[in-house]
């Protein structure tokens, strides 16, 4: 989620398996085997959906090499951002970000589906959306919508908007920006100001980090200039964010009830974060809005690789496809952004 667009869940309490949320379908696509390894899983640390990470899918090398060239898919978009998976469906979606309109410069924003190979259609019009996640049990998009200054969750049966956090002790977020959704439904967002148009600012210049926890939200951070991307890793034990105006990425340890400790860097540079995922083996892929490239850094933080989607205008990665191995990346400058996708070695968690 980018300057340019105005210039530009994760672990878990422990849950009883009986208790865990299933995604529907997702056991009837697995062998008995990995049904057996996927619930066993959620005996110990939960938080990955069944079938996703299991023992094992996360060694060696994420990259088939240290500098990777994605694919580009389709191009021609205005502003694309906040990829997700949709595994019962087969399809991502996307938010499609268009100028700001009105007194109070909003942009528009459109929620598009990609089905592979090759067919695209509108899911949402007027979803007023940035940076999206699945909720807990996979029947709603969770997204961080700037149209009204909150996030919202779309019930994916019928597109049904509903509310997911209005405000913060009665004041307007400035514009949520990226959310992350854990597996018992703790949702964490970004709230920078890049979407906020000529609407006043209630935030009294500060932009933050929120969690949601039974519809109450806290606060996690407002010291972070301009925090962006947020992600969660598969253990549930760190919380990611980037912030965009300080070139850093920032890591929080994440507790059973969701709340988090001191953040601490994870990443001391990078130009402009944007939005970022994690694969099965916690390693962190993360866009950068000043080289345009994906950096790719192992669970410590060392660099890895890149991975280079096109020119300009990288904002957001997913990974998705039927074995979550596609890493898909939304990319290109205004006007013309584009989604490509890359073939990696590791499954990534499904957001």
């Amino acid at each position: 989620m980018n300057r340019r667009t105005t210039i530009s869940v994760l672990a878990g309490l422990c849950l009883a398996v009986s208790a865990a949320p299933v995604p529907a379908g997702a056991t009837a696509r697995m062998s008995g085997t990995a049904q057996v390894n996927a619930h066993a899983a959620l005996a110990g640390p939960p938080g990955t959906p069944p079938g996703v990470c299991l023992t094992g899918a996360g060694s060696g090398s994420p990259l088939p090499s240290s500098s990777l060239t994605a694919t580009k898919i389709r191009s021609g978009f205005t502003f694309l951002e906040g990829p997700v998976w949709v595994a019962d469906g087969g399809y991502l979606l996307f938010s499609d970000m268009a100028g700001g309109t009105g007194p109070y410069n909003v942009q528009p924003s459109t929620i598009r589906r990609f089905t592979p190979p090759s067919t695209f259609d509108t899911f949402i019009a007027n979803s007023g959306s940035n940076g999206v996640a699945l909720s807990a049990d996979g029947q709603q998009l969770v997204a961080a919508t700037h149209d009204q200054r909150n996030v919202s969750a779309y019930r994916l049966s019928d597109r049904s908007r509903s509310t997911v956090a209005a405000n913060y002790q009665g004041r307007a977020f400035n514009s949520p920006n990226d959310v992350a959704v854990r597996s018992d439904g703790v949702t964490y967002f970004t709230d920078p100001n890049f979407q906020r148009g000529n609407r006043p600012d209630q935030m009294y210049g500060r932009t933050s980090v929120f969690r949601v926890v039974n519809g109450q939200v806290s606060l996690v951070d407002d010291q972070l200039r301009q925090p962006n991307g947020i992600s969660l890793s598969p253990d549930g034990s760190t919380l990611y964010v980037g912030a965009y105006s300080e070139n850093k990425i920032y890591k929080y340890a994440v507790q059973p009830d969701g709340s988090t400790g001191a953040r601490s860097v994870f990443v001391n540079y990078i130009g402009g974060p944007d939005g970022g995922t994690i694969d099965c083996a916690g390693n962190v892929y993360w866009t950068s809005g000043a080289d345009s490239l994906v950096h790719v850094y192992s669970p410590t933080g060392t660099q890895l690789g890149t991975i280079r989607p096109g020119f300009s205008g990288t904002t957001n990665v997913a990974f998705g496809g039927p074995d979550r191995q596609t890493l898909y990346i939304t990319s290109g400058p205004w006007g013309d952004s584009g989604l490509y996708s890359v073939r990696l070695n590791i499954p990534g968690y499904p957001y």
